[in-house]
């Protein structure tokens, strides 16, 4: 199908219709917006007339500053400069272009962040455009409510919540399924920006609302989640998924990029705890008797997928609050004895330093003290650690205050600095790598919801909204 032709069925739906055409092209420029992608690549998916351009716009994997926050974790002019070329290939295929989790974390602000850019870019591009804005925060109230009528369930692990953590957060967000985002298009939009989403919702949307097979668009969608990252050159970026009625093709747009029915299948394992099933809003894919066919050497082509519906519609609630403050330092170490034994050392410099703050400080606060070099990331479930030439020494302090955090980060900085391995040694000097060592890394966050909400409509907890962009 033409990309022209896609538009037309697009833009029908303002009069009650629906394009059936079961054949649909979803380009996918990358794994998320400001990644970077194969500029060639995209123009080659652009050739090949897509139905719609699709693309993600954020995650968790970076952890819950950025929904505490609202903001983005990218740069705004990295996102600017890709967002711009993403609506300039929108206008060249003549169809939808479509970001879910917008802003890195969906959150009403970031949503809005994302809108503001839009604007420039169409004034700065002379493009007309119009734009869904699909918002996925929740208000406190509405999260409480629903606590209160049972339609909340906690997922593993089990988070505890009530009326008092519901209020403290600072962002709540649904995550919007293909329903929400078939809204978002039925409005015949030009561009949909959404707040938090799947990430598979932005491309199986379209298929799902042509007839395409069900299981297919699911599986589909999650095998292009991150683009290129489901062939052999993942760094290419782009890719192309077509759908039909019986399942869907795989073909990366990398020059030297190739799809596998190995790269294919495995991306299933891909941030999911079971590698055969991939739940969502309204069910659940089942890829048990998935079928992965090398049609030549860059294309797969799956059958065989299969779309289980639930009996009840629920979206997955993520939410933020403020986890204290806290202060970090950096201590680096070469002395031969002293690296040798740097659990030993940083041992008594924890227990020293705690020990004086708790004499001198009123207020609650935690230290932490991670070896960089031997089991920074994994502590003492590395067991095969084994140190090397020298050695850094990170404090981590937490507190309820600013202040609190930022006085015992000061504690700690002589300990650090000259604390002897015994008491009948010299006074050692090690190395700070910046003055004043004591980093304020503020407010903090954490994420502390882990559920799914009951909706009795699926739009129940969402909004949208329509802006006419004029250049």
């Amino acid at each position: 199908m033409s990309g022209e032709s896609s538009t037309r069925g697009a833009q029908s739906k303002r009069r009650g219709t629906v394009d059936k055409s079961v054949t649909t092209k979803i380009l996918i420029p990358s794994g998320a917006l400001g990644l970077g992608y194969d500029r060639d690549a995209l123009m080659r998916g652009i050739a090949l007339k897509p139905d719609l351009i699709a693309i993600d716009g954020g995650s968790t994997d970076s952890g819950p500053h950025y929904l505490g926050t609202g903001t983005s974790k990218y740069s705004r002019s990295s996102i600017k400069s890709e967002w711009r070329e993403l609506m300039q290939a929108r206008a060249m295929a003549n169809v939808p272009l479509v970001i879910g989790t917008a802003g890195t974390c969906g959150a009403d602000d970031a949503v809005d962040w994302l809108m503001e850019i839009t604007k420039e870019i169409a004034t700065e591009t002379d493009q007309d455009v119009t734009v869904a804005v699909l918002k996925s925060g929740q208000p406190a109230d509405r999260v409480i409510n629903a606590l209160d009528q049972g339609r909340i369930t906690p997922l593993e692990p089990v988070i505890d919540i009530d009326h008092n953590l519901l209020q403290n957060c600072t962002n709540i967000v649904a995550l919007a399924g293909a329903e929400q985002i078939q809204a978002a298009l039925n409005t015949g939009a030009d561009i949909v920006i959404a707040g938090r989403a799947t990430d598979t919702a932005t491309i199986a949307a379209l298929p799902l609302a042509r007839g395409c097979h069900a299981g297919g668009a699911w599986h589909g969608a999650k095998i292009g989640e991150c683009g290129a990252l489901a062939t052999t050159n993942p760094s290419s970026g782009t890719i192309m998924i077509t759908f039909d009625a019986d399942g869907f093709t795989v073909e990366p747009m990398g020059q030297n990029a190739l799809a596998t029915p190995y790269t294919v299948s495995a991306h299933m394992l891909y941030e999911n705890s079971n590698p055969l099933q991939l739940y969502e809003p309204g069910g659940h894919l089942d890829v048990t008797g998935a079928i992965y066919t090398a049609l030549d050497d860059r294309r797969v082509r799956v059958t065989g997928s299969t779309w289980v519906p639930s009996h009840t519609y629920s979206v997955k609630l993520e939410g933020a609050r403020c986890g204290g403050f806290q202060c970090v330092s950096l201590a680096l170490i070469r002395e031969a004895r002293y690296v040798q034994n740097i659990e030993t050392w940083t041992k008594a410099v924890e227990q020293n330093c705690r020990k004086k703050a708790q004499e001198c400080i009123e207020g609650d606060f935690t230290l932490e003290l991670r070896i960089i070099g031997l089991n920074a990331t994994l502590g003492a479930q590395d067991v095969n650690a084994q140190i090397g030439t020298e050695v850094g020494v990170l404090g981590i302090v937490t507190a309820p205050s600013e202040m609190v955090a930022k006085e015992v980060a000061k504690m700690l900085n002589p300990y650090l600095l000259h604390m002897p391995l015994t008491d009948d040694e010299d006074m050692p000097t090690f190395a700070f790598p910046f003055s004043p060592n004591e980093m304020n890394r503020g407010e903090i966050y954490e994420f502390c919801l882990n559920h799914v909400m009951e909706l009795n409509d699926p739009m129940q907890a969402f909004s949208l909204t329509i802006e006419q962009v004029r250049a």
